[in-house]
């Protein structure tokens, strides 16, 4: 395990009274090293897909658990070294592996962001500049593939398609997240002596764009990622952060159940609840985001402590009938943030400065 930075006092433990203890978000990481190939990918379940984005999610949430448990920083280690190695010649990634083999040429510009959420993230969390620096190539390559994806008006087109052509359409939520992984890596930069000054400046624009000009993305209003996701991505924070929360609350939130999917489908995801429950942590409303988390505990299966990825209401059944690693990947972000646990904590929180 990654030693802690000198002076960093010993980790606190991770939990969340009254909701989730220790030995629970432990047994719900364990799931994700059993998930992982031996590459160091980390599909959606055994024998699934992987994709980067997710894929990163499920690594912070290990180095989170990994400051108790030895194998999990050992496994977060493994998956972010898989990014270097997995990495196309342009910087980006393949939208889809399978058993670690590319299964499309397609590459998304929110795949190739995340990395630099993660690598800050790992940071933050351990204190291993060492480690970010051996990161830092696949960071600055991912992100300046993405940058080659920017629009006219400064808007990342969402991916580059099979041909080398770029897409033909900006999506809101993708930027929300590419404006964070900027604002990341400009961080991890400055803090390895390498400034990015232009990564702050496209960051700049894409807040000022998602803030101001919605109407240039793609309408994906019924998904309650488009609500949220520009808040937990930094772009829109204080009171207009309140305001956008407020509009939409009662069309995405079900109490006792968790947070819709989309709008118009009767299907809450313990993934967008926990998602949801980083954006109102980073608001500070901690007590909303602990309602929901406890409200999307229905998802957990007692017998090891993996989550289910959602529910159908209207039916009364879980669906998909599948448990995606990615998922219990949120709700173990989502308890650190809302317990400000670890260092890395703050790359949600945005509080890094």
């Amino acid at each position: 395990m990654t030693a802690p930075a000198p002076g960093t006092a010993e980790p606190r433990p991770l939990r969340l009274p009254g909701v989730l203890t220790g030995d629970e978000l432990r047994r719900s990481a364990d799931y994700l090293v059993r998930c992982q190939e031996p590459g160091g990918a980390i599909p959606w379940f055994p024998g699934g897909h992987t994709d980067v984005w997710d894929h990163v999610e499920c690594a912070m949430a290990l180095t989170v658990t990994g400051l108790e448990v030895p194998e999990h920083a050992e496994a977060a280690l493994r998956a972010y070294l898989w990014l270097e190695s997995s990495a196309c010649p342009d910087g980006g990634w393949p939208a889809k592996f399978r058993q670690g083999e590319p299964a499309t040429t397609l590459r998304e510009a929110n795949h190739a962001a995340y990395p630099a959420v993660g690598a800050f993230h790992h940071l933050l969390t351990t204190g291993d500049t060492g480690f970010a620096r051996r990161l830092w190539p696949t960071v600055e390559s991912g992100l300046e593939f993405v940058l080659a994806l920017r629009g006219d008006h400064g808007e990342i087109l969402w991916a580059r398609s099979e041909d080398g052509s770029p897409g033909d359409h900006s999506l809101l939520t993708v930027c929300a997240s590419v404006h964070h992984a900027l604002r990341c890596g400009a961080a991890l930069a400055d803090r390895l002596g390498e400034p990015r000054p232009a990564w702050t400046q496209a960051a700049d624009r894409l807040a000022d764009l998602i803030n101001g000009h919605e109407d240039l993305f793609a309408d994906r209003s019924r998904f309650s990622m488009d609500w949220f996701y520009p808040v937990l991505g930094g772009a829109v924070q204080g009171t207009a952060a309140k305001e956008r929360l407020n509009e939409r609350w009662d069309t995405f939130v079900l109490p006792g159940l968790g947070v819709r999917c989309v709008s118009d489908q009767p299907w809450v995801t313990a993934a967008e609840s926990s998602e949801l429950v980083l954006t109102l942590a980073a608001m500070g409303e901690t007590d909303a985001g602990t309602r929901i988390l406890r409200d999307v505990q229905h998802l957990r299966d007692p017998d090891d402590g993996v989550y289910w990825t959602g529910y159908q209401f209207a039916e009364q059944v879980r669906w998909p009938l599948e448990r995606s690693t990615w998922t219990s990947a949120a709700v173990i972000l989502a308890v650190d943030a809302l317990t400000r646990t670890t260092e890395g904590s703050r790359v949600f929180l945005h509080t890094w400065a």
